[in-house]
């Protein structure tokens, strides 16, 4: 079981480290190897890292340490997970869209029958 993130929207190095359980050198090395990884910079320079970020770096982690995947096999991975997420976000879209258009729909409906009142 993954651990528990803390409830922030941002995380220094230090912190990520501990929560992932690697040294900051290895996250800094991560984001050189994972394009899907850029962490924000603060006006002070530092490293401020996003949630998201902190569990995509649980997943590569998870994908090098515990699967036995070489950082390019982790790599291609991500691609597809993310390759896989766009299309069912997509396969989902239209049923939003239609949703909305109803509700579109029905807004001006009750608008009419308010003039027509």
């Amino acid at each position: 079981m993954p651990p528990r993130l803390p409830d922030k929207l941002y995380f220094k190095i230090g912190e990520v480290g501990r929560i992932v359980g690697v040294k900051p050198y290895v996250l800094r090395f991560w984001e050189t190897e994972f394009d899907l990884l850029k962490p924000g910079k603060a006006p002070s320079r530092h490293r401020m890292y996003k949630r998201k970020d902190v569990e995509l770096l649980l997943e590569i982690k998870r994908l090098l340490y515990v699967e036995g995947f070489t950082i390019e096999g982790a790599r291609k991975k991500l691609r597809e997970n993310k390759k896989e997420e766009r299309q069912q976000l997509k396969l989902a879209l239209p049923d939003a869209a239609y949703k909305n258009a109803l509700a579109k729909i029905k807004k001006d409906l009750q608008s009419l029958r308010k003039l027509l009142s």
